[in-house]
């Protein structure tokens, strides 16, 4: 539908928990509900009118052509009793929601909300502050403030309390370890004013474009935030009307167009937090009758529980003995996952370690192989993931991992990101390894030095490792790092968003 055509839709009206909206003709009139909630008071009448500007003036950001003005509202005795934002009406059958649920192909309106809201992000100021909206503290306050407006309704059944108390120590714990990821994207400018809202009910497919309403108007301090913030409610939302999918291609789209990169797990927590956002909203819509809110409500929550537990950063050890494929398993494992990748390989014949050496072959715990050699690989080793992890980036550490000692540090790594730890122990026929131990030393193909007498030797010094799950390497290379895959990331992530 093109802009100025008629309306073919009959009158209505729509209402939410704080506005009434009145459909006629080709026009919408937006009335804002005298109420106050906890976080907006518009009780009173010039508070009504700030209101209705500020949404125009927001909103003409992304759809100028759509918000006309503000109307007064005269009564009887000729005296100004309300106000309401005027907007062009658009028609039903255009919104995204109700395309995405028809089942049909949204791919190319998705892309343009992608560069329509990416273009707003660009033309606004960046907000470096510690102290801002994108600041850690801010962040862990918006959460808190969410999850205690829904303690109410855990205790009185309309959500699940054990759920609400999990959502709720699992976004403390993201906060805790993975501060960094938020300091990064403060540092980097990504944190600015956007939408706030952005749901798919909200978004218009028309012939001569998209059409996108609606923004958060009532508290800058919500609206400004991590950009990929902004882009994960329309992912969550999109989560939530069933098409992930959908989701994951936008969230692609938006870091296509921008350039912008974060880790999977953050993206995941900014799903979690919108998730959490609508949740509440859910349940004050059952307080005041809606008999519907309260189921959705719950699943929301649950959907916020669901991405909190993909948002954990891993770190996934991945050991052996030499010939196992520990090194091949780790490669591919890190590219299916698009995860970071650090090899003791590469770190013990680095300069710092090597001092420019060439590669050779050394005899068991000589050269570069000796113990004191050996942990400061291990110790250089931890300490990168320790610092991927701080950024919420997941990471898989290819070493033989033989000594105990080396995976309690890495242990203690994770639990200091608050990060889930899986340790994987690639294990191979001892003949078999020799064998293709002798054939990489023929071809002098990778950075290991070891041969099968170094093989038995550390078979011999190896620790017991019963907390390791044991991945028999020898089928096709595909399957391994499938099979390794299903033990780093639980199988039903695959089916959600912000998927690697």
């Amino acid at each position: 539908m093109h802009a100025g055509t008629p309306s073919p839709d009959p009158p209505g009206l729509l209402e939410t928990h704080v506005s009434t909206v009145v459909l006629l003709g080709d026009a919408a009139y937006k009335i804002k509900k005298a109420v106050t909630t906890p976080y907006l008071d518009w009780s009173e009448l010039d508070q009504r009118r700030r209101a209705c500007h500020r949404e125009v003036e927001l909103n003409q950001r992304f759809a100028p052509d759509v918000y006309r003005g503000v109307a007064e509202v005269v009564g009887p005795d000729g005296q100004v009793c309300e106000y309401m934002v005027v907007m062009r009406r658009l028609p039903e059958h255009a919104r995204l929601s109700r395309l995405v649920r028809a089942g049909s192909d949204t791919s190319g309106p998705l892309r343009e909300v992608a560069g329509l809201v990416a273009g707003v992000h660009a033309g606004a100021q960046e907000d470096r502050r510690e102290d801002g909206p994108g600041g850690l503290d801010a962040i862990r306050s918006r959460w808190r403030e969410n999850l205690d407006a829904l303690a109410a309704h855990g205790a009185s059944g309309t959500v699940s309390a054990g759920t609400l108390e999990r959502v709720r120590a699992q976004a403390e714990a993201y906060l805790d370890g993975c501060a960094e990821a938020f300091a990064d994207r403060r540092r980097r400018g990504r944190v600015r004013d956007g939408h706030g809202d952005l749901l798919a009910d909200d978004i218009f497919v028309l012939d001569d474009g998209v059409r996108v309403l609606d923004c958060l108007e009532f508290d800058d301090s919500l609206r400004v935030g991590d950009v990929l913030g902004d882009v994960a409610f329309l992912a969550m939302d999109l989560e939530r009307i069933g098409a992930p999918a959908a989701g994951a291609r936008f969230l692609a789209d938006y870091r296509k167009i921008t350039g912008d990169d974060w880790p999977a797990g953050l993206a995941h927590h900014w799903i979690a937090y919108r998730a959490s956002v609508r949740s509440k909203v859910a349940a004050l819509r059952h307080d005041q009758g809606d008999r519907d809110a309260g189921r959705q409500a719950d699943a929301l929550l649950a959907l916020s529980h669901a991405h909190l537990e993909l948002a954990r950063p891993r770190l996934v050890l991945v050991g052996g003995l030499p010939g196992t494929g520990k090194t091949t398993t780790a490669a591919g494992l890190a590219r299916a996952l698009g995860w970071e990748r650090l090899s003791s390989d590469e770190v013990r014949h680095s300069p710092a370690f090597s001092g420019g050496s060439q590669k050779r072959g050394s005899d068991y715990r000589s050269d570069l192989y000796r113990p004191e050699v050996t942990d400061r690989v291990y110790q250089e080793l931890i300490a990168r993931a320790a610092a991927h992890l701080s950024h919420g980036r997941s990471v898989v550490v290819d070493a033989s991992w033989t000594a105990e000692p080396q995976r309690v540090a890495a242990a203690e790594a994770a639990r200091a990101a608050h990060g889930e730890l899986v340790q994987i122990n690639c294990w191979l026929d001892p003949r078999v390894a020799d064998e293709r131990i002798e054939g990489r030393r023929r071809s002098g193909a990778g950075d290991s030095d070891a041969t099968p007498q170094i093989a038995a030797a550390m078979r011999a010094d190896a620790d017991d490792w019963p907390g390791a799950h044991v991945l028999d390497t020898a089928g096709p290379v595909d399957a391994v790092v499938d099979a390794a895959r299903s033990v780093a990331y639980p199988r039903w992530s695959e089916d959600l968003l912000a998927r690697p």
